[in-house]
């Protein structure tokens, strides 16, 4: 089980208003998302106080994974402010995973 913050169509909106913050749209039963959970486990710690990493499954925030136009999972959102500033769908390292969210501060 993930130690990232859960978030859910109620709380979406208040969790990426301010600063860096990547969300994970992911579901349980996919296995692509099950392998980079443990990048963004590891990133999370790293980069606190930098950037946020918090996760929305999508099979309970359809709201939200219509708005943002997610069709395919995992997709990584980038946000910074509340507005979206990347975005990344398919499987990364741990590297890749670190340099995209840290481009977020230029």
């Amino acid at each position: 089980m993930s130690n990232l913050k859960q978030v859910t169509e109620d709380t979406f909106e208040a969790e990426i208003k301010n600063g860096i913050v990547l969300v994970d749209f992911y579901a349980d039963w996919c296995g692509p998302c099950r392998m980079i959970a443990p990048h963004l486990e590891a990133l999370s710690k790293e980069l606190e106080g930098e950037a946020s990493i918090v996760k929305l499954d999508v099979d309970h925030a359809q709201r939200i994974a219509s708005t943002y136009e997610v069709t395919s999972i995992p997709t990584l959102i980038l946000f910074r402010d509340g507005k979206e500033a990347g975005r990344i769908v398919g499987v990364r390292d741990a590297k890749a995973l670190k340099e995209f969210i840290l481009s977020a501060k230029k």
